[in-house]
């Protein structure tokens, strides 16, 4: 069996220096205290049904999904967990939700993409409502 090659001393020392850099790079991607981000795995109840008006939509960030209204009345909902990078969004303004930590905007109405750099429109869940209260996430 041919003996392999050992790394040189100044081989072994570059990773040393480089896998710190790397890992701080690895960390700019994910949201501080956030690393558990997800959306609904189950319904949820995200209270009352005149809280979301036609052509606004609303933030619940303690569940990561959004639920908008259009003109018609119909709503929508969709996971706040960006597309980019896996961020939980937890910003509205208006209709746009703001990815705090690439900056990627999405329409709180369609969940599509509006600013890079996420490229892929936020999932969908579904929802509804019962006896006036409003139900998103699987099942629902």
């Amino acid at each position: 069996m041919p003996a392999r090659p050992s790394a040189s001393r100044r081989t072994v020392l570059r990773g040393a220096a480089v896998a710190p850099v790397a890992g701080l790079g690895l960390a700019a991607c994910s949201a501080p205290g956030q690393g558990s981000a997800a959306a609904p795995t189950a319904p949820v109840d995200l209270g009352a049904e005149s809280k979301v008006s036609k052509g606004a939509a609303k933030l619940y960030r303690d569940h990561n999904v959004v639920v908008s209204r259009d003109g018609s009345g119909t709503l929508k909902a969709y996971s706040t967990i960006c597309t980019h990078a896996g961020c939980p969004i937890n910003k509205l303004q208006g209709t746009t939700l703001i990815c705090p930590c690439h900056g990627s905007q999405f329409d709180a109405v369609t969940g599509k993409v509006v600013q890079a750099p996420a490229t892929e429109p936020l999932a969908e869940l579904p929802v509804k409502t019962t006896n006036g209260r409003i139900i998103a996430g699987p099942g629902a």
